[in-house]
């Protein structure tokens, strides 16, 4: 079995809140951008689709780094913020919801994929990104038939390097399938990982009112919320080497 666990794909997917939850993925994808930053690890955009306000309906990056896979392994999960949203003009608290995953990219050879299961559509990538980006067809989507997943595309600026990072993406969702046993038992372990985004299921929590973060599995808490989006997330990542999960009910 190879694995690359210094090179990982991160998919960040809005919840629960509608354009709140979106500007709150948003917020997530700049958090672990900064903090590959400040490790010195390589951060690129995969694939994205922008909600009306700026935020990310869903959004998916590749981190390449020194114990990348280890370190942000346990960001996997539901995460749920409270804050007074800048739309709100009541001034009123509302509660959204993110969900995080954490993929280790693996060899092509580990998962055997039969091109007669896929479906391939190309479209323009659209958005900024250049002339050429808007104009020809560059953006792919693969359908893999079995098991009806479906992974895309569009960042890169050509059709054949949008293709390699789709296939990335559904080897490593195959992989997953494949560890785990079959479709309906990964369901499980994706809904164990990421849960259903409802508000009620959330492993950490972003109180913006209270200025404290709560991880829920180890009951620990921190203060300097800006600090911690702005990409400080040495005190989390820390905290999980030294802790073992507990139930926390805050």
């Amino acid at each position: 079995m190879t694995m690359t666990p210094n090179k990982i794909l991160l998919e960040i997917r809005a919840g629960a809140g509608g354009e709140e939850a979106s500007i709150f993925a948003g917020d997530l994808a700049r958090m672990y951008e900064r903090y590959a930053q400040r490790r010195g690890w390589k951060f690129s955009v995969v694939d994205s689709n922008r909600s009306d306000l700026g935020g990310y309906k869903s959004f998916i990056a590749r981190l390449q780094g020194e114990r990348v896979y280890e370190d942000l392994r346990n960001e996997a999960g539901v995460h749920r913020v409270q804050r007074i949203p800048a739309t709100e003009k009541a001034g009123r608290v509302h509660t959204s919801t993110a969900t995080v995953a954490v993929l280790p990219e693996v060899e092509a050879k580990e998962v055997q994929i039969n091109n007669g299961d896929l479906e391939i559509t190309f479209s323009r990538a659209g958005g900024p990104g250049g002339q050429n980006v808007n104009k020809v067809e560059t953006a792919v989507r693969i359908l893999h038939k079995p098991t009806g997943i479906v992974v895309g595309s569009r960042s890169e600026r050509s059709q054949h390097a949008n293709r390699e990072a789709a296939m990335s993406i559904l080897t490593a969702k195959l992989y997953e399938i494949k560890t785990v046993g079959d479709s309906e038992k990964v369901g499980a372990e994706r809904r164990g990982q990421v849960g259903t985004a409802d508000r009620s299921e959330k492993m950490r929590t972003y109180n913006f009112p209270q200025d404290r973060i709560t991880d829920h599995r180890i009951g620990k808490k921190w203060h300097n919320i800006e600090d911690v989006m702005n990409g400080n997330l040495d005190p989390v990542v820390k905290a999980f080497a030294k802790a073992q999960p507990q139930t926390d009910s805050d």
